[in-house]
């Protein structure tokens, strides 16, 4: 990559992982391997250099390291499941694949002990895995199991022919009851492990509807027209509704006196985001038969939902006077 002049004058790492989408962590470590060099071949740069109009730099990324994945015996919350697909509800805290920190307890791992196919389907490390939710969000999950199938389910990810829905409590109680959220999304400029609505980023479109309103709280639906990192969360950051236990999108937020009991303590008691991938529709990739799955409310947000009818009530968001 050639160095432009609105550039000019910043840190290489900054500059190279604004320009390549990797973190700057990752840029310091293909920095001190040696994995970056500059017109001249050197690799022996400093993170800190500046760069100047003109300059170019390679950037060169190490083979991937295979992971030897054993299967592990964890229960699954399968919903619907046949020789080509499975329908999961994802539990809150389960990492879908294996990465850097996460090596064992992963989705993978446990469909690995349950199917004896998914290994070779989209390699090794992410057998059978189509999309994903964020760890800390529960729902509903398809998983290919042969190839033909995981094709088709891509290629219908990939032109959005599926319904899917999620339900999330957030902070705030805006003006309008619907609203399409049609913002790009990249990474945050600044915070290289944070996403952020950015002119730069990927088209991101996700449709928000308010179901009820619980004082200072909302109820939302969300339905998905796009898939990227974190989008659901970054839009409603940008709305100005944070959803509750967000600990990277809303972690300042500390429900204090002002806010009633039990839902006080509900919000305080939450340990992830307050998110659920609830509903999962889609014509099956072979049979052609509708496939339409709700996963079930899981106990910490049917707490945090009960919790805030009890202090507020619930009201229905098409009765809200101001709103038409």
């Amino acid at each position: 990559m050639t160095i432009t002049a609105d550039t000019a004058g910043k840190r290489l790492d900054a500059v190279l992982a604004a320009e390549s989408g990797l973190s700057r962590s990752n840029i310091q470590s293909l920095l001190r391997d040696g994995h970056i060099a500059n017109a001249a071949g050197e690799t022996d740069l400093q993170a800190s250099c500046k760069v100047w109009e003109g300059d170019s730099f390679e950037i060169t990324l190490p083979p991937v390291k295979q992971m030897n994945l054993e299967p592990e015996a964890i229960s699954l919350d399968i919903l619907f499941e046949d020789e080509h697909l499975i329908i999961l509800n994802k539990p809150a805290g389960m990492v879908v694949h294996p990465s850097h920190g996460h090596d064992h307890g992963t989705l993978v791992h446990a469909l690995l002990h349950h199917c004896n196919s998914l290994p070779g389907i989209n390699g090794i490390e992410r057998p059978g895995i189509v999309h994903r939710l964020d760890r800390d969000t529960s729902g509903s999950l398809v998983i290919a199991k042969t190839e033909l199938t995981h094709r088709r389910l891509s290629e219908m990810f990939a032109e959005h022919n599926l319904n899917r829905q999620y339900v999330a409590w957030s902070r705030g109680t805006p003006n309008w009851r619907e609203k399409r959220i049609d913002l790009p999304i990249g990474r945050h400029p600044r915070q290289r492990q944070k996403m952020a609505v950015n002119e730069r980023g990927k088209d991101s479109v996700t449709d928000v509807s308010i179901e009820h309103v619980y004082g200072p709280f909302s109820q939302v639906r969300l339905t998905l027209h796009t898939g990227r990192t974190h989008q659901i969360r970054v839009h409603l950051t940008h709305e100005n509704l944070p959803i509750l236990g967000d600990a990277v999108y809303a972690r300042s937020y500390h429900p204090g006196a002002e806010i009633r009991q039990p839902a006080r303590q509900a919000i305080a008691d939450l340990t992830r985001q307050a998110l659920h991938a609830e509903l999962l529709e889609f014509d099956h990739p072979i049979t052609g038969q509708l496939l339409s799955f709700r996963a079930p409310l899981p106990a910490d947000l049917a707490r945090l939902r009960d919790a805030l009818i009890s202090s507020y009530g619930q009201m229905e968001a098409a009765m809200i006077h101001q709103w038409s």
